[in-house]
Protein backbone atom coordinates (compact mmCIF):
# COMPACT_ATOMS: atom_id res chain seq x y z
CA UNK A 1 0.00 0.00 0.00
CA UNK A 2 1.25 3.39 -0.97
CA UNK A 3 0.51 6.53 0.71
CA UNK A 4 -0.05 9.88 -0.92
CA UNK A 5 1.21 13.74 -0.43
CA UNK A 6 3.58 12.81 2.12
CA UNK A 7 5.45 15.50 4.31
CA UNK A 8 8.19 15.27 6.77
CA UNK A 9 7.91 16.79 10.19
CA UNK A 10 9.24 16.88 13.41
CA UNK A 11 7.70 15.64 16.39
CA UNK A 12 7.08 17.74 19.82
CA UNK A 13 4.39 16.08 21.74
CA UNK A 14 1.53 13.86 22.33
CA UNK A 15 -1.37 15.97 23.55
CA UNK A 16 -3.84 12.71 23.73
CA UNK A 17 -3.78 9.67 22.00
CA UNK A 18 -5.57 10.70 18.87
CA UNK A 19 -3.67 13.78 17.95
CA UNK A 20 0.18 14.90 18.37
CA UNK A 21 2.04 18.40 17.70
CA UNK A 22 4.50 18.57 14.99
CA UNK A 23 6.83 21.22 13.32
CA UNK A 24 7.00 21.50 9.70
CA UNK A 25 9.07 24.33 8.25
CA UNK A 26 9.26 26.12 11.43
CA UNK A 27 5.53 25.83 12.02
CA UNK A 28 3.57 23.99 14.64
CA UNK A 29 1.27 21.78 12.96
CA UNK A 30 -1.66 19.77 15.28
CA UNK A 31 -1.92 16.43 13.38
CA UNK A 32 -3.93 13.20 13.72
CA UNK A 33 -2.00 10.08 14.95
CA UNK A 34 -3.53 7.01 13.04
CA UNK A 35 -2.21 4.59 15.63
CA UNK A 36 -3.86 4.51 19.71
CA UNK A 37 -1.48 2.73 21.15
CA UNK A 38 1.12 4.26 23.17
CA UNK A 39 3.82 3.95 21.31
CA UNK A 40 6.48 5.96 24.19
CA UNK A 41 9.24 4.43 22.65
CA UNK A 42 9.00 5.57 18.92
CA UNK A 43 7.08 9.06 19.29
CA UNK A 44 10.25 11.04 21.45
CA UNK A 45 10.54 14.83 21.21
CA UNK A 46 12.88 15.85 18.14
CA UNK A 47 12.14 12.13 16.38
CA UNK A 48 11.22 12.51 12.55
CA UNK A 49 7.84 11.39 11.21
CA UNK A 50 6.28 11.21 7.95
CA UNK A 51 2.74 12.71 7.49
CA UNK A 52 0.08 12.06 4.50
CA UNK A 53 -2.72 14.64 3.94
CA UNK A 54 -5.87 12.74 2.43
CA UNK A 55 -7.39 15.60 1.49
CA UNK A 56 -10.62 14.34 2.83
CA UNK A 57 -13.51 17.57 2.71
CA UNK A 58 -13.96 19.53 6.48
CA UNK A 59 -10.84 17.18 8.53
CA UNK A 60 -10.34 19.30 11.65
CA UNK A 61 -6.58 18.09 10.91
CA UNK A 62 -4.59 18.47 7.76
CA UNK A 63 -2.45 15.38 7.96
CA UNK A 64 -2.29 11.90 9.50
CA UNK A 65 1.19 10.50 11.07
CA UNK A 66 1.66 7.39 9.53
CA UNK A 67 5.46 6.19 10.22
CA UNK A 68 8.33 7.87 12.68
CA UNK A 69 12.35 6.78 12.67
CA UNK A 70 12.66 5.47 16.20
CA UNK A 71 16.21 6.65 18.26
CA UNK A 72 18.01 3.40 16.29
CA UNK A 73 17.70 4.39 12.52
CA UNK A 74 14.66 1.94 11.59
CA UNK A 75 11.42 3.65 10.23
CA UNK A 76 8.40 2.26 12.03
CA UNK A 77 4.92 2.34 10.07
CA UNK A 78 2.15 2.83 12.83
CA UNK A 79 -1.02 3.12 10.77
CA UNK A 80 -2.89 0.94 12.72
CA UNK A 81 -5.23 0.81 9.22
CA UNK A 82 -2.44 -0.19 7.30
CA UNK A 83 -2.02 -3.98 8.04
CA UNK A 84 -5.85 -4.95 7.27
CA UNK A 85 -4.70 -3.28 3.67
CA UNK A 86 -1.78 -5.44 3.15
CA UNK A 87 -2.89 -8.39 4.12
CA UNK A 88 -5.95 -7.84 1.90
CA UNK A 89 -3.65 -7.24 -0.86
CA UNK A 90 -1.57 -10.58 -0.20
CA UNK A 91 -4.51 -12.11 -0.01
CA UNK A 92 -5.91 -11.68 -3.28
CA UNK A 93 -2.55 -12.34 -5.11
CA UNK A 94 -3.04 -16.05 -3.38
CA UNK A 95 -4.82 -19.25 -4.68
CA UNK A 96 -8.30 -18.29 -2.69
CA UNK A 97 -11.55 -18.53 -4.13
CA UNK A 98 -13.33 -16.12 -1.49
CA UNK A 99 -12.16 -13.23 0.60
CA UNK A 100 -13.95 -11.25 2.91
CA UNK A 101 -13.22 -8.74 5.57
CA UNK A 102 -14.91 -8.03 8.44
CA UNK A 103 -16.57 -11.69 8.72
CA UNK A 104 -18.40 -12.23 11.63
CA UNK A 105 -18.30 -15.12 13.53
CA UNK A 106 -19.73 -15.81 16.88
CA UNK A 107 -19.30 -12.74 18.83
CA UNK A 108 -16.67 -10.99 17.23
CA UNK A 109 -16.42 -10.00 14.03
CA UNK A 110 -12.77 -11.47 12.53
CA UNK A 111 -10.71 -9.42 10.14
CA UNK A 112 -10.81 -12.06 6.82
CA UNK A 113 -12.35 -15.04 6.38
CA UNK A 114 -11.28 -17.09 2.90
CA UNK A 115 -12.35 -20.22 0.92
CA UNK A 116 -10.16 -22.58 -1.29
CA UNK A 117 -12.19 -24.74 -3.79
CA UNK A 118 -11.23 -28.17 -4.34
CA UNK A 119 -11.36 -29.75 -7.97
CA UNK A 120 -13.73 -32.07 -6.57
CA UNK A 121 -15.65 -28.85 -5.71
CA UNK A 122 -15.00 -29.25 -1.96
CA UNK A 123 -14.60 -25.59 0.28
CA UNK A 124 -11.69 -25.02 2.66
CA UNK A 125 -12.80 -22.23 5.34
CA UNK A 126 -10.71 -20.20 6.71
CA UNK A 127 -10.66 -17.36 9.43
CA UNK A 128 -7.57 -15.18 9.84
CA UNK A 129 -7.06 -11.97 12.71
CA UNK A 130 -4.64 -9.99 11.97
CA UNK A 131 -2.31 -7.68 14.28
CA UNK A 132 -0.07 -5.13 13.59
CA UNK A 133 2.89 -4.61 15.39
CA UNK A 134 5.26 -1.75 16.13
CA UNK A 135 6.80 -2.27 19.47
CA UNK A 136 10.31 -3.63 19.18
CA UNK A 137 12.73 -4.42 21.73
CA UNK A 138 16.28 -5.72 20.60
CA UNK A 139 15.00 -7.50 17.31
CA UNK A 140 12.16 -8.98 18.53
CA UNK A 141 8.78 -7.72 18.17
CA UNK A 142 6.28 -7.73 20.99
CA UNK A 143 2.31 -7.53 20.70
CA UNK A 144 0.20 -5.64 22.62
CA UNK A 145 2.08 -2.72 23.41
CA UNK A 146 -1.45 -2.01 25.62
CA UNK A 147 -3.82 -4.35 27.27
CA UNK A 148 -6.63 -5.40 24.83
CA UNK A 149 -9.33 -7.62 25.81
CA UNK A 150 -10.87 -7.44 22.13
CA UNK A 151 -7.53 -9.04 21.18
CA UNK A 152 -7.93 -11.79 23.62
CA UNK A 153 -12.12 -12.29 22.59
CA UNK A 154 -10.67 -13.00 19.29
CA UNK A 155 -8.11 -15.61 19.92
CA UNK A 156 -11.07 -17.31 21.94
CA UNK A 157 -13.32 -17.35 18.85
CA UNK A 158 -10.38 -18.68 16.39
CA UNK A 159 -10.05 -21.44 19.36
CA UNK A 160 -13.78 -22.53 19.12
CA UNK A 161 -13.56 -21.43 15.21
CA UNK A 162 -10.27 -24.13 14.71
CA UNK A 163 -12.71 -26.96 16.97
CA UNK A 164 -15.57 -25.89 14.00
CA UNK A 165 -13.46 -26.97 11.56
CA UNK A 166 -11.91 -23.89 10.33
CA UNK A 167 -8.38 -23.43 9.65
CA UNK A 168 -7.61 -20.58 12.50
CA UNK A 169 -4.39 -18.27 12.23
CA UNK A 170 -3.34 -14.82 14.20
CA UNK A 171 -1.29 -12.81 11.84
CA UNK A 172 0.94 -10.15 12.94
CA UNK A 173 1.70 -7.71 10.52
CA UNK A 174 5.65 -6.22 11.64
CA UNK A 175 5.54 -2.82 10.52
CA UNK A 176 9.52 -2.60 10.33
CA UNK A 177 12.05 -3.60 8.57
CA UNK A 178 14.62 -6.30 10.75
CA UNK A 179 12.10 -8.40 12.74
CA UNK A 180 10.77 -11.80 11.97
CA UNK A 181 9.05 -12.51 15.04
CA UNK A 182 6.67 -11.09 17.54
CA UNK A 183 6.22 -12.71 20.85
CA UNK A 184 2.95 -12.15 23.51
CA UNK A 185 4.43 -8.98 25.61
CA UNK A 186 3.41 -10.85 29.27
CA UNK A 187 4.12 -8.02 31.11
CA UNK A 188 1.75 -5.73 29.76
CA UNK A 189 -1.60 -8.10 29.55
CA UNK A 190 -0.60 -11.43 31.16
CA UNK A 191 -4.22 -13.00 29.34
CA UNK A 192 -3.37 -12.18 26.31
CA UNK A 193 0.03 -14.54 26.41
CA UNK A 194 -2.46 -17.23 28.35
CA UNK A 195 -4.66 -16.95 24.90
CA UNK A 196 -2.17 -17.55 22.90
CA UNK A 197 -0.75 -20.14 24.63
CA UNK A 198 -3.77 -21.75 24.29
CA UNK A 199 -3.89 -20.95 20.84
CA UNK A 200 -0.88 -23.05 19.95
CA UNK A 201 -1.94 -25.91 21.66
CA UNK A 202 -5.58 -25.76 19.56
CA UNK A 203 -3.73 -25.61 16.39
CA UNK A 204 -4.29 -22.23 15.51
CA UNK A 205 -1.51 -20.73 13.05
CA UNK A 206 0.31 -18.18 14.21
CA UNK A 207 1.37 -16.31 11.18
CA UNK A 208 4.17 -13.75 10.58
CA UNK A 209 4.42 -11.34 7.78
CA UNK A 210 7.43 -9.41 7.31
CA UNK A 211 7.53 -6.15 5.80
CA UNK A 212 9.16 -3.35 4.04
CA UNK A 213 8.25 0.27 5.26
CA UNK A 214 8.86 3.37 3.73
CA UNK A 215 7.88 6.93 4.75
CA UNK A 216 4.93 6.52 1.88
CA UNK A 217 4.74 2.82 1.97
CA UNK A 218 4.22 -0.77 3.36
CA UNK A 219 5.15 -3.91 1.88
CA UNK A 220 4.92 -7.42 2.84
CA UNK A 221 7.43 -9.12 1.34
CA UNK A 222 7.52 -12.67 3.31
CA UNK A 223 5.37 -14.69 5.09
CA UNK A 224 6.61 -17.02 8.24
CA UNK A 225 4.83 -19.29 9.80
Amino acid sequence: MNYKNVTKAKFIKRPNRFIAEVEIDGKTEIVHVKNTGRCKELLIPGCEVWLTAPGTPDRKTKYDLVAVRKSNGVLFNIDSQAPNKVVKEWLDKKDYSKVIPEYTYGDSRVDFYMEKTGKDGSIEKYLMEVKGCTLEFDGIGYFPDAPTDRGVKHIRELIKAKKDGYNSAIAFVIQMDGVSEVRPYREMHPEFGEAMDDAKKAGVEILFFLCHVEKDSLEIIREVK
